[in-house]
């Protein structure tokens, strides 16, 4: 029987932070031409253990081996395990807004010529790379002016530019669409029939399962197993879960009883232009109400308005108010800024945790109390001692992965980044909470955690918005669902008896609303 070729053997890799052990002998081998996933919850090491394989964290900052090609790798940056073929996207896509694509593909790797950057050259060569992923937008346009599907797909491009042999992709289809994620997965598989090699990190274990010929669980900074499928086998998805969280989880979604009061928010004939492109209405007309104690979802395709609306009604954080009105409890409030949302009772978790919803220069515990500092502030002057124990108090209710609450949140992972960011809202005692894409690239375990928190506080009385790209999850943690396309609600249903076809059917209506934004 042939011996595997295996393109990449990780032994016994171990890796220290200063009070913590990320990864604690970890083995990984992955076969060449292969897709391997690797799966865990949040903070399990996944991430830490790619960065130690390409150079992020140089060879002699860690223990083990790694055999890459057959020989011993010992990279002492990531240009060393790029020179060699190891190619990695982080979720965190690592683009310059401001700059062309055809710039970022080349960034660093510039097109030369006689006398300088060859321009014509790299728009060409961009052109080409774009083709091979699909993408058919201007070389020169601006990344900023891109979505969040498209610029995955420049950092793929980015990637193949460099002669890639191994591609690591952490959470690739996390912030994208069903189209895109499908897309995406597709040229995965592409890639494999040209002899790319692909390690996969995903909490979408529908498409690990689809796409994946191994699969590694790590758990708690340890390797559990390698799943081996044969061809054309799928591997069960509550097998990934228990080895992930060590133990059977019979359901996605916690039990939950809801007891539904009186309408506690009512938006009427909300309507917002974009912010720089006047004639441009990215909310039309939007009518909904959410009751006391009621999850209520927002579904819609990837640049349907969910998000813009939810940020206008939060203080108008996005595009410029032409008309419409918010009442709380019956009254009409007019929060024209953040501060003043906060102030009547709204909070806001966002979409991008890391751009909008975190200071990453700051620790957990002034986090936690940033957003009510007046809470424990008297005579103005912050006491230090309160605002220890608030953030040790959510530490512990929310379970954060943390050995301190001292700890700098950049350090801390996903999951545990988008805890600190819901207890930042927390704290300031909402009466509603909107959720924007809640458990976007967090592991199904801290997502169950996550739809506790929901309930828990739907339980109190507290009504919550929850903005979410997958429709099961709507489906199994809403009350009802409104339906949003093109920047106008285009229905609603009760979740108990909505399908995910006839979310989508009311998803991909164009909306017969006209509005003159004048």
């Amino acid at each position: 029987m042939d011996q595997p070729d295996y393109i990449l053997s990780m032994e016994h890799i171990t890796k220290d932070f200063p009070g913590v052990r990320a990864l604690d002998g970890v083995s990984l081998r992955v076969r060449r031409g292969e897709i391997h996933a690797i799966c865990g919850e949040n903070g399990a090491g996944k991430s830490t253990l790619m960065k130690v394989l390409s150079g992020v964290h140089p060879h002699g900052t860690y223990g083990g081996e790694i055999h890459y090609d057959n020989r011993l790798a010992e990279f002492a940056n990531i240009r060393d395990s790029e020179h060699a073929g190891i190619v990695i996207i982080h979720q965190e896509l690592a683009l310059i807004p401001e700059l062309s694509i055809a710039e970022n593909i080349f960034l660093g790797n510039e097109v030369r010529g006689r006398f300088g950057i060859d321009w014509i050259g790299a728009r060409q060569n961009a052109r080409a790379l774009m083709e091979r992923v699909g993408l058919q937008d201007d070389p020169d346009a601006q990344i900023k002016s891109i979505g969040v599907g498209k610029q995955q797909l420049v950092e793929i491009a980015k990637a193949i530019s460099k002669d890639v042999q191994l591609l690591i992709l952490d959470e690739p289809t996390a912030a994208l669409n069903e189209t895109d994620s499908a897309h995406l997965l597709d040229l995965i598989r592409e890639f494999k029939t040209h002899g790319i090699t692909c390690i996969m990190i995903s909490h979408k274990l529908n498409e690990i399962a689809a796409i994946a010929d191994s699969i590694t669980i790590i758990r708690d900074g340890h390797s559990v197993e390698t799943i081996t499928l044969a061809e054309g086998e799928r591997v069960n998805e509550d097998r990934i879960i228990r080895g992930m969280v060590g133990r059977e989880l019979t359901s996605r979604y916690p039990d939950r009883a809801p007891n539904i009061g009186e309408v506690l928010f009512e938006v009427k004939d909300w309507t917002v232009l974009h912010p720089e492109i006047s004639e441009r209405v990215v909310c039309k007309g939007s009518n909904f109400e959410i009751r006391r104690g009621e999850i209520v979802g927002f579904a819609g395709l990837m640049g349907a308005g969910r998000t813009e609306l939810a940020r206008s009604l939060f203080g108008r954080s996005y595009g410029t108010y032409v008309q419409g009105q918010i009442f709380l409890h019956g009254e009409e409030i007019v929060p024209k800024n953040v501060e003043q949302a906060i102030g009547v009772g709204m909070a806001y978790v966002t979409e991008d945790r890391k751009v909008l919803g975190l200071n990453l220069l700051d620790d957990i515990r002034t986090t936690v109390v940033s957003a009510a500092l007046n809470k424990i502030s008297p005579r103005n002057v912050v006491d230090r001692n309160a605002e220890f124990i608030a953030a040790e108090q959510y530490r512990t209710d929310l379970r954060i992965k943390t050995p301190s609450v001292n700890e700098g949140v950049v350090k801390l992972s996903g999951g545990n980044q988008q805890k600190v960011v819901v207890a930042k809202w927390l704290f300031t005692e909402p009466e509603l909470l909107i959720l924007d894409e809640p458990t976007r690239g967090i592991d199904v375990g801290a997502k169950y955690e996550m739809y506790g928190i929901m309930n828990a506080l739907a339980a109190q009385g507290k009504a919550i918005m929850m903005i979410s790209s997958e429709l099961p999850e709507l489906l199994g943690t809403c009350d009802r669902i409104y339906t949003v396309s093109q920047g106008a609600i285009t229905g609603c249903l009760n979740a108990a008896d909505a399908t995910q076809e006839d979310l989508m059917r009311l998803m991909t209506l164009v909306p017969n609303t006209t509005i003159n934004a004048a």
